[in-house]
C-alpha cells in the first residue's frame, strides 16, 4: 500500500519548484527554513511530515505543496500540485499534514482527488490555547448572525450604560466615556458599518450619473430631520425641567419636531416613487403606499404628544377660531384633550385606508394596461 504524505506550505521561498518529493528534499528544506527563521511554524511541520514517513510502515512518498498568492491562486495550486503527484505515483491513500486552522481548509481539495486517511495538525505547544482561541474569535467576528445577536445587544447596553451614569450621577464619568467609546466600537463591527461605508461613495456616484430623484429628496429630507430636531429640542428646553418631568419634555420634543420629521419622510418617500414612475416600471403597493403611512403615522404621534401635554396643562386647549361661510358663522370653541386625540387618530386612520385604497387602484390600472398591451 503506498500512501502520499502531504505538507502544506504557504509562501514563495523554496530554492525549487513544488511540489517538493522525498525525504532529503524536505530535510534541506527544513534546514533553510529553520535557519532563515528559527520560528517559524511550517518548520514543525515539515518536521511533522518526515516524523510521520518514518513511523509509517507503508511505501510512503513525502511532499510539500506550495503556492502563494490569493485563496483562489493558492488554493488552484494546490489542486494542481495534488494532480500531478497522483498521476505520478498513483498512490492509495494520502495523510495531510497542516499547522493551522486555516490549512486545514485545503483537506477537501485533496480529498476531491484522493482519499485522506488522517490529517495531523502540528501547533507548538505554548501556542496552541493561544491560536485555537484566536481562530474562534476569528470565525465568530465573521458570522453575520452572531454579530448582529450578540455585539449588536452588547453594543447597545454599552451605549445606554454612560446615559443611565449622567443621570443618577453614581460614578465617574471617564467610565461612561469609556464605555461609550467601547460600545461605538462593538456597533461597527456588528452592524458591518465599514462595509457599508465602502459602498457609500459608490452608491452616491451611481445615483447622480443615473439622475435619480431620490438622491436629492433625501438631502432634503434629511436637512428637514435635522430641523425637526431642533425644534423639538427648542421646545423641550422652553419647559421648566423641575415641574414638567421627563416623560412631558419628551412629548413636548415630539409635538414640536413630529411635523418636520413626518415632512422629511414625505419628501423621502415621495422622490423613491418618482424614481420608478420615471423608470416607466411596475411601481410597487409599498412605494405608492409609503407617503401615506408617513404622514398617517405623524398624526397618531402628533396627537398623543398633544393630549399628554394638555393634560399636563404645560399648554391650553386647542382652540377654533370664529369662522364664517356667508350666512353662516361658527363662534370660537376649544376642543377638549380626548376629542382632539380622537380626532388625530381618526386621521391617521383614515389617510392610511386611502393610501392603501390609492395603492390597489394604481396597480390595477397598470396591470389592466398591461393586459391591454399584452
Amino acid at each position: 500500500m503506498s500512501t502520499l504524505v502531504l505538507c502544506i506550505y504557504r509562501g514563495d521561498d523554496l530554492d525549487a519548484d513544488p511540489p517538493v518529493v522525498g525525504a532529503e528534499a524536505v530535510e534541506d528544506l527544513v534546514t533553510t527554513v529553520g535557519v532563515d527563521d528559527p520560528e517559524d511554524s511550517r518548520v514543525n511541520c515539515l518536521l511533522e511530515g518526515l516524523r510521520v514517513t518514518r513511523d509509517l510502515d507503508d511505501e510512503t512518498v513525502l511532499a510539500v505543496l506550495c503556492g502563494e498568492g490569493d485563496t483562489v491562486t493558492f488554493n488552484r495550486a494546490i489542486a494542481a500540485q495534488v494532480d500531478d503527484l497522483v498521476e505520478m505515483y498513483s498512490p492509495d491513500s494520502a495523510v495531510a499534514v497542516v499547522d493551522s486552522a486555516e490549512d486545514e481548509r485545503l483537506v477537501p481539495i485533496i480529498e476531491s482527488r484522493i482519499a485522506v486517511d488522517a490529517i495531523d495538525r502540528v501547533v507548538v505547544r505554548q501556542a496552541r490555547d493561544i491560536e485555537s482561541t484566536y481562530y474562534l474569535l476569528k470565525q465568530f467576528l465573521a458570522d453575520e448572525e452572531l454579530r448582529k445577536t450578540v455585539l449588536v445587544p452588547l453594543g447597545l447596553t454599552l451605549l445606554a450604560f454612560p446615559a443611565l451614569l449622567a443621570v443618577f450621577d453614581s460614578i465617574t464619568v471617564s467610565f461612561g466615556a469609556i464605555a461609550a467609546v467601547v460600545g461605538l466600537f462593538l456597533l461597527y463591527k456588528g452592524l458591518n458599518i465599514d462595509a457599508l461605508l465602502a459602498t457609500l461613495s459608490t452608491s452616491i456616484r451611481d445615483a447622480l450619473y443615473a439622475g435619480k430623484v431620490s438622491l436629492v429628496t433625501y438631502v432634503v429630507a434629511g436637512g428637514l430631520a435635522l430641523v425637526g430636531l431642533f425644534v423639538g429640542a427648542l421646545g423641550a428646553s422652553s419647559l421648566d425641567r423641575a415641574t414638567a418631568g421627563e416623560l412631558v419634555l419628551s412629548m413636548q420634543f415630539l409635538y414640536d419636531s413630529i411635523p418636520w420629521l413626518t415632512g422629511a419622510a414625505l419628501i423621502a418617500s415621495a422622490g423613491r416613487l418618482l424614481d420608478e414612475v420615471i423608470r416607466d416600471d411596475d411601481i410597487g403597493s409599498a412605494y405608492i403606499n409609503l407617503p401615506f403611512v408617513a404622514v398617517a403615522v405623524g398624526l397618531a404621534v402628533r396627537g398623543f404628544a398633544a393630549y399628554v401635554i394638555q393634560r399636563s396643562d404645560v399648554s391650553g386647549p386647542f382652540v377654533v377660531p370664529t369662522m364664517s361661510y356667508g350666512p353662516l358663522e361658527v363662534e370660537q370653541f376649544s376642543v377638549a384633550p380626548e376629542t382632539l386625540l380622537a380626532v388625530f387618530i381618526l386621521s391617521s386612520i383614515v389617510v392610511s385606508l386611502v393610501g392603501v385604497r390609492v395603492a390597489a387602484y394604481v396597480n390595477s390600472v397598470g396591470y389592466d394596461n398591461l393586459e391591454h398591451r399584452g
